[in-house]
Formats: C-alpha cells, structure tokens, sequence
C-alpha cells in the first residue's frame, strides 16, 4: 500500500497572508483620565464654542429674570408699587435684547464692522447729551442717565462699552492688514486718546465703575494685539496713576477701600453698611439656601437687592449650590469667547470676541468680588443677570456677536448646515439622481 507523504509545511506567514488584517483593539481608559479624554474631545467638537455662549448666555438671562423678581418685591412694595413693577421691566426689556441678539447673531462680520463708527458717534453723543442740565439725571450721585419719560431712563456709558469694543477691533483689524501694530504708535493711536474720550465723559458723570470696566475693555484689546510688555505696562501705570488721584481726591470713594472685609458696621449710615450685610446674606444661605422669596437681608437691610447685591440675595435664597451655578456659568460663557477669539483668523473677530469677553467676565469679577467683600464697591451690575435695561441690552447684542462669531468657523459653518432642515434629502436626492443616470448609460460605457 503506497504510503502517504506529507507535503512541505507552508511558513505560519503565508498561512495567513489572505486573510484581511485585524482591526486594532481600542485602548479602554476608565476613571478620571476617561472622563477627562470625553470631555475634551467634546469640547474639541465644531459647535461646542456656539452652543456653550447660546445656552449660558441665555440661562443667566433665565435665572437673573427669576431673581430680579425675588429681589424686587419688597423694593416695589416700599414704592407703592406693585410687587412684580421692576421685573415686568426686565422681562420688556430681556425681550427687546433677545430680538438684538437674535440680529446680531445672523448678522454678517462685515455689517458689523459697518456698525462700528455709528454706534461710537452716538454714544458719544448721548454721553454729552448726559451732562446738559435738563436733559441729564442724576441717580445715587452720579449724573449718567437721561430721561426717556415716565419710568424709562437710558444710561448711554453702557453702549459705550459696546461701542469702544466695535471701534476698537475694527480700527486694530485695519491697522493689521497694514502691517502697522508692530509701531507702538499705531497700536495706541488713536485706541487710546479715543478711550480716554469716553473715560473723561463718563467721569464728568462721577461713575468710575463703568470708567474702570472701559479701562479693562482697553487692555484687552490691547492684549489680544498682541502689545508688547513694556508698552502694556506703561498704559496701565498710566491708568493706575490716574486712578489713584481719583480715589485720593474722593472721600466716598476711599470709604469703600475703608469697608473691605467689614462684618461690623456701626449703623443705617455707616459706608460699611452694605458690604457688611451682603456678607450676611451670602453666609445666612448655607449650602441650598433659604428658599425662592425667602430671602431676609431684602427687607430694607440691604440696599441694592436687585441691582448691585443681587448676587447676595441670590446666595442667601440659592445657598451655595446656586451661587456656584453661576459662577460656572459666567466662566464657561468666558472660556468660549477665548476659544472664539483663539481659533479665528479673522482679525476683527478676534479683537471683538477677546472685548467682548473682556467686558463680561471683568464686570462680573468686579461685581461678585465686591459682594464677597474681596474688592471695593465699584456700582456695576452683574452682567445680563442684574436689574436695569440699559445694561441688559447692549450685553445681550455682545453675547450675540459672539454667537455670530462662533457661527464663522468653517468647521462650524459646515457642521450647521448639515443640521439644516432638508438637507439631507436634497443631498439624497441628488446622489439618488445621479445614480439613476448612471443606470440609464449604456453597458459599454465606463
């Protein structure tokens, strides 16, 4: 019987040279670095900038509505006034920023920049306007309103913020595509001369608040060009010097550096008394506060409820938990302005966006270290969560150019129109389409 001799063996590489590859094994991370890679390839995603501004932005709206509301009641009552008065006024005026921010976010760059020596020209003159006797209001001290009759007054240095940050990014832009901001003289003039315009009509009014949130604006446009050391430092020395004699020369004004930390204010008059009971309110909320209304401090002890100390009253009727919530908010609001303002390459966005951001997160450290009692009260309302319509509607146009802004990514751009509705089944209808041309050629053809 023949015997059956086995063949060569083939190597362990042929045997499996036809075979496809096998798919690489995905690398499993759990714990905190999983959660850290999740986090951050979400933030990477195109329309993450865009729907952090639209969500933040509008839940400060949503949540300083509410409590304007809780804060203003006993206000209102004191007045004679109905208990909702100051709320029915936010909410008309949180509709009429709503439609600005709408028009702003569907706005093109280029009708922006068009927007920019306008809106200048007419701050300036209603800030002059301010300081003719007549027309001018003066409210707390401090001639900067103008009456509009009955119970609406504008205050014009709140669109000067707006206005210095258009201009502002707008002349550095074409001062760039010149090839000018490497001549320090370009980067400042006529930047500078033109805040100190807006600065001196404001502090003929006597509002260094709004003159130091101006000066922020300043230096972050001045960042974001890119100013070199040795220049940025000497226009704030400038202003510090400036400051420092303004403050000197004013005994309220040195009374307020007098109250920081203050727990113990001697009585109804003292200049300590309302950061001594912003600090009661914030300490009184405990971890989940008191309760929506609840708030104690409201009831005449502490001044400003709604406007300046709204923060407190927050902390006191939201605990803790509340008042972290907004703080989360405001800085996720700012860290996407910074990531609009980073990954541009249109010049006048980035200065605007990096104004914009200045503007709000500076207000709001302002603000909220002033109620905590680390800085001196400085009169400015928290941004888009305080009471008045002037504030509310130039920062509520701001939160809109950045959603503009954001909206101009490319990745962006493409990412939303995919979202369109209908898209998609034009795009299948097409491809369908095509594919039945493709049917109908003739065999032969390739």
């Amino acid at each position: 019987m023949p015997s059956r001799t086995a063949g060569p063996r083939r190597p362990a590489a042929a045997r499996g040279a036809g075979r496809p590859p096998a798919p690489p094994r995905k690398r499993r991370t759990g714990g905190v670095r999983g959660l850290y890679e999740q986090a951050r390839r979400a933030w990477d995603r195109p329309l993450t900038a865009y729907y952090v501004i639209v969500g933040a932005g509008l839940l400060i709206t949503a949540l300083g509505l509410v409590m304007v509301y809780s804060a203003s009641m006993i206000t209102a009552l004191r007045y004679d006034l109905a208990p909702s008065y100051f709320f029915r006024k936010q909410f008309f005026a949180a509709l009429l920023g709503g439609g600005l921010l709408l028009i702003a976010s569907r706005m093109p760059v280029k009708l922006h920049r068009a927007l920019a020596y306008p809106i200048l020209v007419g701050a300036i003159f209603l800030m002059v306007l301010v300081q003719v006797p007549g027309i001018g209001v003066a409210v707390g001290g401090n001639q900067n309103w103008i009456s509009l009759g009955g119970p609406f007054m504008l205050q014009p240095s709140e669109f000067g913020k707006l206005a210095l940050i258009l201009w502002g990014a707008d002349l550095l832009a074409r001062k760039q595509d010149m090839k000018l901001l490497t001549q320090w003289k370009h980067m400042l003039v006529p930047l500078v001369p033109g805040t100190f315009l807006l600065l001196g009509l404001i502090m003929l009014g006597g509002d260094m608040g709004t003159a130091i949130i101006l000066t922020a604006i300043l230096f972050g446009l001045l960042w974001t060009a890119g100013a070199p050391t040795r220049l940025f430092v000497g226009v704030l020395a400038v202003a510090g010097v400036i400051g420092a004699v303004l403050i000197k020369t004013s005994p309220h004004r040195l009374e307020r550096f007098g109250c920081l930390g203050a727990t113990d204010p001697g009585g109804a008059g003292d200049p300590c008394w309302q950061a001594a009971h912003g600090i009661y309110a914030l300490a009184s909320g405990g971890w989940f506060g008191s309760g929506l209304g609840a708030s104690v401090e409201k009831w005449g002890q502490l001044p400003e409820a709604h406007t300046d100390f709204i923060f407190a009253v927050t902390g006191e009727e939201l605990g803790l938990a509340g008042t972290l919530s907004v703080l989360a908010l405001f800085a996720a609001l700012g860290y996407a302005g910074i990531r609009v303002a980073g990954r541009t390459e249109d010049p006048f966005v980035r200065y605007a966006a990096g104004g914009v951001t200045t503007w709000i997160t500076a207000q709001a450290v302002i603000n909220i270290g002033a109620v905590l009692g680390l800085l001196p009260i400085a009169g400015v309302p928290l941004p888009l969560f305080s009471y008045g319509g002037s504030a509310l509607l130039p920062t509520m146009f701001a939160v809109g150019l950045l959603i503009a802004f954001a909206r101009q990514e490319p990745a962006a751009r493409a990412a939303l129109n995919l979202r369109r509705p209908g898209w998609g089944k034009r795009a299948g209808g097409r491809w369908k389409s095509m594919r039945r041309r493709v049917k109908k050629r003739p065999s032969g053809e390739r």
